[in-house]
């Protein structure tokens, strides 16, 4: 079988994130057969639809790796209650112009980690809404909701908590196995 190339995407600006801290623990659990490589979003310029028919390279180069890829790891904070600016703005450049989207059949997952009590629930509602408007299989269970992030994690990023990391192999699994009978339109153009 062919190597899965999941595409995590830290939803996260700030230097120690524990969000990006959480994929790169992801990148040590994935399971045999995948790889997972991880993007940032620094630099994608706010969406503008008058820039849309040319976007910046930055942006195609970002869609060009989600074409490229054959599954995505959402890793998003929760800011007031919701998803983070970045992330949302990163997805509708990603999206356009429309009939164009680099998300269509895509299969997803997300994870979330917040130093608060519900450790991202209410983003990840909020994330899996707008991924249903771009048509993408997502995985439902495990959800995994990093909750207490600053306990979970040591002071070099690395994450510590045993459970978590075994929920996060069951999430990867479960995203492999996905990308496996769902994998994207290859044909896909934009």
């Amino acid at each position: 079988m062919n190597e899965i190339n999941i595409l995590g995407i830290v939803g996260s600006l700030r230097k120690d994130s524990y969000n990006h801290f959480a994929l790169k623990a992801a990148q040590e659990l994935v399971p045999e057969g995948a790889v997972l490589n991880l993007i940032e979003l620094h630099g994608i310029p706010v969406f503008n639809q008058d820039d849309e028919m040319a976007p910046p390279a930055i942006v195609l180069e970002f869609k060009r790796q989600i074409l490229a890829a054959d599954a995505i790891l959402f890793g998003t904070p929760e800011y007031n209650y919701s998803l983070s600016g970045v992330l949302k703005n990163a997805i509708d450049w990603a999206s356009r112009p429309f009939g164009e989207s680099a998300w269509l059949d895509k299969p997803g997952a997300i994870m979330g980690a917040s130093t608060g009590s519900l450790g991202t629930a209410r983003a990840q509602y909020h994330l899996r809404q707008i991924l249903v408007a771009q048509n993408m299989p997502m995985v439902n269970q495990p959800e995994v909701m990093i909750s207490n992030a600053a306990q979970r994690f040591d002071q070099k990023g690395r994450l510590t908590d045993e459970p978590t990391r075994q929920h996060i192999q069951k999430l990867l699994a479960a995203l492999v196995q996905l990308a496996r009978i769902s994998p994207p339109m290859k044909s896909q153009t934009g």
